[in-house]
């Protein structure tokens, strides 16, 4: 009938159905491939204005797929750029107006991205519920590739959280989920999993997961995620093994390199060039760890709360080392200001310890023992 009416009115079906003509379809969706390119390929601030224009577009109202692809690339390249508030905002409009026509995929990966975002602002409530939502409802689904990466990233909340014990039970079950599945939810389940025993003293064994879930992702993986995987590797490859540090801090060197032309955003950089200070530490090179805390300091935003404490922390232990006295004070001041706004109380724990220890060196015995205090109360003791 559609292609009857076509013919009748001297119009194209394409511009019957959608309402707009093949000609300004084919430019619609030429436009939305260069936003991804863009976004992918590290050019976050373009791959923003792109998408910005396509959703601010009136021929894309109607385009109910398109438009649905280019606001949750929009909230993808807000990420990417730093901006979690406006990330958060996009991904909770999409959920609400696009639901009904979503795909179970996007529904889920949407889900993922938003929890991630909560997790990096520190809203380790809403981070949780988001994917407790699906994944803890009254009727359970069976688990799918889709659905163990988000658990994984829930399993990641529930570290930075400090519940040690549920992370280390549902990692058990991630593990057995991904064993039943393929390489993508394998290399998911066992990168956080991998962090959860680390987390948990069992330094060689999380070396092992890290190992298989950087050996698979290296064959099948998307780049971002393998940029990723690559720093934090080589992180936890330092700490577990700190005499192999020169080639740790080179694999987080490539890293680094890679995550500048990719979709990564601010809060990966950030936590890749902490990775970087925390190896020139350990090679004694204190110089070259405030060159990469200073380096993180310029990313890092307010949406990035416990990032911005460690970055600071990581300046002041460098300045302190240094010689740079009245450096090392204003940082442990800023890193304190950080710590007070801090969510997670295994971070500000941890975090409070490391004050104290700089200012110990300071010789400030006074602040000294008031971090310590500090340091116990986020423990609950």
């Amino acid at each position: 009938m559609l292609e009857l009416l076509a013919v009748k009115l001297d119009c194209s079906l394409t511009y019957l159905v959608n309402g707009v003509t093949a000609t300004q379809m084919h430019e619609l969706e030429l436009e939305l491939g260069y936003a991804l390119m863009a976004l992918e390929n590290g050019a976050v601030a373009e791959a923003r204005r792109r998408y910005a224009d396509l959703v601010a577009d009136n021929a894309v109202a109607g385009l109910a797929q398109l438009r649905q692809d280019a606001e949750y690339g929009l909230a993808l390249a807000m990420e990417a750029c730093g901006d979690l508030d406006a990330a958060i905002a996009t991904f909770n409009g999409l959920r609400a107006t696009a639901a009904g026509n979503m795909s179970p995929e996007r529904h889920i990966a949407v889900a993922v991205a938003l929890s991630r975002c909560y997790r990096d602002r520190g809203d380790l409530s809403a981070a949780v519920q988001v994917g407790e939502q699906i994944l803890t409802g009254t009727v359970r689904p069976a688990w799918t590739d889709e659905l163990v990466e988000l658990g994984s990233t829930l399993l990641g909340v529930y570290l930075v959280r400090g519940d040690l014990l549920r992370a280390r039970q549902y990692s058990a079950e991630l593990l057995a989920a991904a064993e039943r599945l393929g390489p993508r939810a394998t290399v998911a389940a066992c990168w956080n999993a991998s962090l959860v025993a680390e987390a948990s003293g069992h330094g060689e064994e999380a070396l092992a997961l890290m190992e298989r879930a950087f050996a698979i992702h290296s064959e099948v993986g998307e780049r971002r995620n393998l940029y990723r995987l690559r720093f934090t590797y080589h992180g936890q490859r330092f700490r577990v093994r700190p005499e192999e540090a020169e080639t740790s801090r080179e694999g987080i060197l490539r890293a680094q390199r890679e995550l500048s032309e990719s979709s990564a955003g601010i809060a990966d950089r950030v936590r890749c060039e902490m990775e970087l200070a925390h190896v020139e530490f350990g090679l004694d090179r204190p110089a070259e760890a405030a060159g990469r805390a200073e380096a993180a300091r310029k990313l890092v935003s307010t949406s990035t709360r416990d990032l911005g404490a460690d970055v600071h922390l990581v300046l002041g232990g460098a300045y302190a080392m240094l010689g740079k006295i009245k450096d090392a004070r204003e940082s442990i001041a800023t890193a304190t200001q950080w710590l007070e706004r801090v969510v997670p109380p295994r971070h500000a724990a941890q975090g409070w310890c490391t004050v104290a220890d700089v200012l110990g060196r300071l010789k400030d015995r006074e602040g000294s023992i008031a971090a310590y205090q500090k340091a116990l109360a986020c423990a609950g003791l």
